[in-house]
């Protein structure tokens, strides 16, 4: 497997998850990450399971991956199951991996509120942020609990201004925003309770 092409330089978002199932509000937080960064593409790294969740409620690798490239409305945006061929087991060991087979791009690792309030339960969370920017997508509902996490308040002093967003690929680090975008409601928890997705 390779990964996706990239020319030299280029700006990239990292978006990785369970993708279980893939939503409208996954595209609507890579168009934000891809405006407001000024970002050549995104990748959608598609995990293979995820230790904080449920393993018995993720659908099968392929499946996630096929519906996510049908959801992507962009074709600025990739997905890949580059974690699975890889076998790195947390996201912050694929963030060093890319870094390693690609040091001449600048990546940025996207995620939703929802997901940096529990950021700091995540394996080698300090790690990520201190090796590449961050860039925080609001999500419905997660904002208070995002801002008012231990990663937020540990590296409080690192927020970029949401109005100097477009620095954070290739600054300093570490450096991590919060951007406010109109809100997308579709949640993979309430499409699985819902019985809408079937694994």
């Amino acid at each position: 497997m390779r990964l996706p092409s990239a020319g030299y330089g280029q700006r990239i978002g990292l978006f990785g998850g369970s993708f279980n199932p893939p939503h409208s509000g996954h595209a609507l937080v890579s168009r934000t990450a891809m405006r407001r960064l000024k970002l050549g593409h995104v990748w959608w790294l598609v995990t293979p399971g995820n230790p904080l969740k449920e393993l018995n409620e993720l659908a099968p690798l392929e499946t996630r991956v096929h519906l996510a490239a049908a959801c992507a409305d962009d074709p600025r945006v990739t997905v890949t199951a580059w974690e699975a061929w890889l076998g790195t087991a947390c996201s912050a060991q694929t963030v060093a991996a890319l870094k390693m087979r690609r040091p001449d791009l600048k990546f940025v690792w996207v995620m939703g509120a929802d997901n940096l309030a529990t950021f700091h339960r995540w394996q080698a969370w300090r790690s990520i942020i201190d090796t590449v920017p961050v860039a925080v997508v609001d999500r419905p509902g997660a904002e208070l609990a995002a801002l008012s996490s231990p990663a937020a308040r540990t590296y409080a002093r690192f927020r970029v201004p949401e109005r100097d967003a477009a620095t954070l690929p290739g600054g300093s680090m570490p450096a991590w925003t919060f951007l406010h975008t109109p809100r997308d409601p579709a949640s993979s928890t309430e499409i699985r309770r819902a019985g809408i997705w079937a694994i």
